[in-house]
């Protein structure tokens, strides 16, 4: 394969994803600052995203399979289309529905949301391996410039979701986000080049599960990786910052929904830049993969200090005030700085570890594990804000990163042979 076609295949790809993660980021501010204004509380938030995140584990260890089976451009082809189905669907919610309704509805709705992002992102993912150049350290880039790209498209996605409540309100904003993507879907299917594998007929479920240790131990120090981030940022932090910011007036319900949206838009931003620069950061060109995997090792140690010092910080202080949630601001930004490199780390090694064979299946797994992550974080957002405020959210965040890097000093010192299938 020549790499004309194959960063054509590439790029292709990328934009796809760039606009299904753009809704997703949207969709996800939508629902939970149109649900706690409704008077939800942080439990019943977290279970509106609790199908999104066990349909991204079912998903993700099954649709490596399916890519496999059927080719990486119809699993994308999928995850835009169920995305597109999935905002006309909660375009229907009715207010006068009871809350227990309205929960389970928007849980079903969010489930399919998980099962189309899942889709796509791993195909998305997979597709690197496959149409990266092998030299020069390419693998590295294109996955950092795809990874970081992506987060930050998601980052503008949490700033849009706050605008567009606030400007046009919910049902207007969900059916213009699925007209956008639709668009999209006819374009990728109209104009998507030759590159991407097409898949093979005698492809077995029972391949994914991997036999190489390091594909294994780097699911488990992602899965705890993630769980720590969205323990805070799922609802704690949004829902912390709301009570800070608003004075329960109209008008200041708005402008707190734009300041959440902006935070996490420009925490999101700073975390996908901070992902492209990667390579640049660790001084990748020229590394070994076993070089770099004792660097995942001394990155996650570093990460454990941010949430350390902020649920210490939260904890003593008597109560909020502009300087307390100024320090938890800029904490957090450290946080998204550092957890960004380890992200990233994270993205290329799976990659390295697996051979194009294999790549959809083993890259399936690793964000199964990712969503498990997403999954624990979600369930233990809403309960350790409801049982301990932002302190226990930030707590539970390093003791799981503590666990990260428990599973992060079981990967191989050595360049890892590949799976045998």
């Amino acid at each position: 394969m020549t790499r004309a076609p194959g960063f054509a295949a590439y790029a292709t790809v990328t934009a796809a994803y760039w606009a299904f993660m753009l809704t997703d980021g949207a969709l996800r501010m939508l629902v939970l600052l149109h649900f706690h204004t409704l008077g939800f509380s942080p439990v019943q938030l977290a279970y509106l995203f609790v199908l999104y995140e066990i349909a991204g584990v079912v998903t993700n260890l099954s649709a490596g399979w399916i890519a496999a089976r059927f080719g990486l451009a119809s699993t994308l082809y999928a995850g835009l289309a169920l995305q597109v189905a999935a905002l006309v669907a909660l375009a229907q919610l009715d207010p006068a529905w009871t809350v227990a309704a309205s929960v389970v509805f928007v849980m079903l709705v969010q489930g399919a949301s998980g099962v189309a992002k899942d889709l796509s992102k791993m195909s998305a993912k997979s597709a690197v391996k496959v149409l990266a150049p092998e030299e020069g350290g390419a693998l590295f880039r294109w996955v950092a410039v795809l990874t970081g790209s992506k987060n930050a498209v998601k980052g503008f996605g949490f700033l849009l979701g706050a605008a567009l409540l606030g400007l046009v309100g919910f049902t207007p904003s969900v059916l213009g986000m699925a007209g956008l993507l639709a668009l999209i879907l006819v374009g990728a299917l109209l104009f998507m080049p030759a590159g991407l594998p097409m898949g093979r007929k005698g492809a077995k479920f029972t391949e994914v599960f991997s036999k190489n240790a390091n594909i294994n131990w780097l699911s488990a120090a992602r899965l705890c990786l993630f769980g720590a981030r969205d323990v805070w940022f799922v609802v704690g932090i949004p829902i912390y910052f709301y009570a800070v910011l608003s004075d329960g007036s109209e008008a200041g319900n708005r402008a707190a929904f734009f300041m959440i949206g902006s935070f996490m838009a420009g925490w999101t931003i700073l975390y996908g830049a901070v992902q492209a620069a990667a390579p640049r950061i660790l001084r990748a060109r020229g590394r070994s993969a076993a070089e770099l995997t004792g660097q995942a090792r001394r990155w996650v140690a570093l990460l454990l200090i941010a949430p350390t010092a902020l649920a210490a910080l939260v904890w003593a202080a008597p109560g909020p005030s502009d300087a307390l949630t100024g320090a938890v601001v800029a904490g957090l930004l450290i946080f998204g700085a550092i957890f960004a490199v380890n992200s990233s780390l994270h993205s290329y090694l799976i990659l390295s570890f697996t051979d194009a064979r294999r790549v959809t299946l083993d890259v399936g797994f690793y964000y199964m594990a990712n969503a498990a992550g997403r999954l624990v974080g979600t369930l233990l957002s809403g309960l350790t804000y409801q049982l301990g405020g932002l302190a226990l959210c930030l707590g539970t965040a390093a003791a799981l990163i503590a666990l990260s890097w428990l599973a992060a000093t079981r990967l191989s010192a050595g360049d890892p042979a590949p799976a045998p299938v």
